[in-house]
C-alpha cells in the first residue's frame, strides 16, 4: 500500500514538474515571439519612414524642376514683351518725327502759298495798268482791239481754238478727277468701320486632358472619323486643356467647332456619337447662315428672296485674303449708298447692288466660272433689275458697265478692299510695301527725303535744291515711276512727286 501511494505521489510529481516546465516553454516562446514582432513592427516603421522620405525628396525634385521651367517660361514671355515694346516705341517715334517733318513741310506750302496769291493780286493790278496803258496809247477801245486782233489771227483760229479746247478739256478732266477724290473721300469718311482679321484655325477648350485620349480613341478611330466628315484637320498637341481645328474653309471650321463642343460637353466620343454630332452641327449652322443673311439685309434695309438670303448669309464663312466676304459686302453697299447720293443717283439701287455684288463667290466654289458671272447669272435668275445685274457682272471689269451704278459698285468695291486693314497684306506687308518705296526713292543722290501717302499710291519727294535744277527733277520723277514699275509689286497705281524748292533765311539783329 504504501507502495502504491509512494508511486501515485511520484507521479503526481513528475506531472507537476512536467507541467510546470512545459509552462516555462511556452511562457519562453511567447516572450521570444513578443520581441520578434516588435522587431518585425519596428523594421516595418523604419521603412515606411524611409519610403515617405524618399517619396518626399522626388516630390521636392518635381516641383523644384517645373518651378524652373515655369520660371523659364516667364523670362522669355518677358523677354518677347520687352523687344515687342522697344519695336513699338522705335515706331511710335519715327512716326512723330515725320509727322514733325509734314507739319513744318505744311506750314512751309502754306506761307508760299500766300506769297504766290500776293505775287497774282500785284500781277493782276499790273495787267490792268498795262490794259489801260495800251487802250490810251493805241487808240482802240477793249472791244476793238479784240476785233482788230481776232482779224490777225484768222488764219490761226483753227489751231488757236483747238489748244483751247484741249486746255479746258484737261481743266474739266482735273476738276472731275478732284471731284471724284473729294466724293470718295467723303464716302470713306461717313463709313469707317474696323476689321477682325480671319484666322484659319479654331481652338476648343478641353475640360481636362483625358478629353485628349478621347478625342483620338483607340487607334486613332475617333480623329480619323471626325476628319473624315468634316474636312477639318484636328491637331491635338501639347498645348494644355485645349484642341485646335484647322481648316482654310471656315464654313467647315465652323461645323467642326460646333460638334468638338458637343461631343466634349457630351463626353460620349466614338463614331456614331461623332456622326450625329457633326449632323446636328450641320443643321446648325445652316440656321446660323439664314440668320445672317437676315441680319445683313436688315442692317441695310433691303427685302430679298430667301434664296438669296441664304447665299448671302453664306458669305460669312467666305474671306478673301482674310476679309469676311459678308462684311466686305455690307462696306460695298454702305459706301455705294453715300457715293450714290454724293452723285445725286438712286441711293437704293446702289446699295442693293453694293449688297449682291459679290453673291457669287456663295457658289463659286461649286460652279466653274467667275465670280462675277455667277453672281450676275443669279440676279437674273432671282428677277433682279438689268442695271444691277449689269453692276454685279462689270464690278471686276468682265462685263462692259452699262450704268453710273456699275462705276459706283466697282469703286465701293476697290474702296472697301484696298483700304489698309482690309485684307491680309495689311500691317506687315503694307508697312514693308511703303518701306520699300520710300527707300527706292531716297536711293537717289538728288533726293533729300521721300514720303509714301495715301496708302503706298503716291509718293513725294524732295529734292535738295542746290544739287538738282527743275528740268532735272522732272526727269527724275520719270525715272523713279519706271523704276517703281521695274522693281515693286503694287495694286493700281503710284503717283510721283518731286518737289523742288530753295529757301533763303536770314535773321534780322
Amino acid at each position: 500500500m504504501n507502495l502504491i501511494i509512494t508511486v501515485v505521489i511520484s507521479a503526481v510529481i513528475a506531472f507537476s514538474l512536467g507541467a510546470g516546465l512545459g509552462l516555462l516553454l511556452a511562457l519562453r516562446r511567447q516572450r521570444r515571439a513578443r520581441v520578434r514582432a516588435e522587431e518585425i513592427i519596428a523594421a516595418a516603421e523604419e521603412e515606411a519612414e524611409r519610403l515617405r522620405k524618399e517619396k518626399l525628396l522626388h516630390t521636392e525634385e518635381e516641383i523644384r524642376k517645373l518651378r524652373e521651367r515655369e520660371e523659364a517660361r516667364l523670362r522669355r514671355r518677358e523677354a518677347e514683351l520687352s523687344a515687342i515694346e522697344e519695336r513699338l516705341l522705335a515706331r511710335e517715334n519715327r512716326l512723330r518725327r515725320r509727322e514733325s517733318q509734314l507739319e513744318s513741310l505744311e506750314d512751309l506750302l502754306h506761307k508760299q502759298e500766300s506769297e504766290v496769291r500776293k505775287i497774282l493780286e500785284k500781277g493782276r493790278k499790273l495787267l490792268e495798268e498795262e490794259e489801260k496803258l495800251l487802250q490810251r496809247l493805241s487808240g482802240f477801245t477793249k472791244e476793238e482791239a479784240k476785233e482788230y486782233l481776232l482779224k490777225l489771227v484768222e488764219a490761226d483760229a483753227e489751231k488757236h481754238f483747238a489748244q483751247r479746247i484741249a486746255a479746258v478739256e484737261q481743266r474739266y478732266r482735273q476738276e472731275a478727277e478732284k471731284l471724284a477724290k473729294e466724293i470718295l473721300a467723303t464716302a470713306v469718311q461717313r463709313y469707317a468701320a474696323e476689321y477682325a482679321e480671319e484666322n484659319t484655325v479654331s481652338t476648343v477648350p478641353l475640360p481636362s486632358e483625358e478629353f485628349k485620349g478621347r478625342i483620338i480613341g483607340r487607334e486613332g478611330r475617333n480623329i480619323r472619323t471626325f476628319e473624315a466628315l468634316t474636312g477639318v484637320d484636328v491637331l491635338v498637341d501639347d498645348t494644355p486643356d485645349v484642341v485646335v481645328l484647322s481648316s482654310f474653309n471656315p464654313l467647315r471650321r465652323e461645323i467642326a467647332r460646333l460638334a468638338m463642343e458637343k461631343l466634349i460637353e457630351d463626353g460620349r466620343i466614338h463614331p456614331a456619337r461623332i456622326e450625329e454630332k457633326v449632323r446636328r452641327a450641320k443643321e446648325r449652322v445652316e440656321e446660323l447662315i439664314r440668320e445672317y443673311g437676315e441680319r445683313a439685309t436688315f442692317e441695310v434695309g433691303l427685302e430679298l428672296p430667301p434664296e438669296l438670303i441664304m447665299l448671302l448669309g453664306r458669305l460669312h464663312f467666305r474671306t478673301s485674303y482674310g476679309q469676311n466676304q459678308l462684311q466686305h459686302s455690307l462696306e460695298v453697299s454702305y459706301l455705294s449708298r453715300l457715293i450714290a447720293e454724293e452723285l445725286g443717283v438712286d441711293p437704293n439701287l446702289a446699295k442693293r447692288a453694293g449688297l449682291l455684288h459679290d453673291i457669287g463667290k456663295a457658289l463659286d466654289q461649286e460652279v466653274e466660272g467667275s465670280h462675277a458671272l455667277i453672281g450676275a447669272d443669279l440676279a437674273r435668275r432671282y428677277g433682279e433689275r438689268p442695271v444691277i445685274v449689269n453692276a454685279i457682272a462689270a464690278h471686276h471689269e468682265e462685263a462692259e458697265p452699262a450704268s453710273v451704278i456699275a462705276a459706283i459698285v466697282q469703286a465701293a468695291d476697290t474702296l472697301s478692299a484696298a483700304r489698309p486693314g482690309a485684307r491680309r497684306e495689311t500691317y506687315e506687308r503694307y508697312i514693308q510695301r511703303l518701306r520699300e518705296l520710300e527707300e527706292l526713292c531716297r536711293a537717289y543722290p538728288e533726293v533729300g527725303e521721300a514720303y509714301a501717302l495715301q496708302a503706298g499710291r503716291e509718293v513725294r519727294v524732295v529734292v535738295r535744291p542746290e544739287r538738282t535744277s527743275d528740268e532735272m527733277a522732272s526727269k527724275l520723277a520719270y525715272d523713279i515711276a519706271r523704276q517703281i514699275e521695274e522693281q515693286l509689286q503694287y495694286p493700281g497705281e503710284i503717283k510721283v512727286t518731286v518737289i523742288r524748292q530753295v529757301q533763303y533765311t536770314e535773321t534780322a539783329r
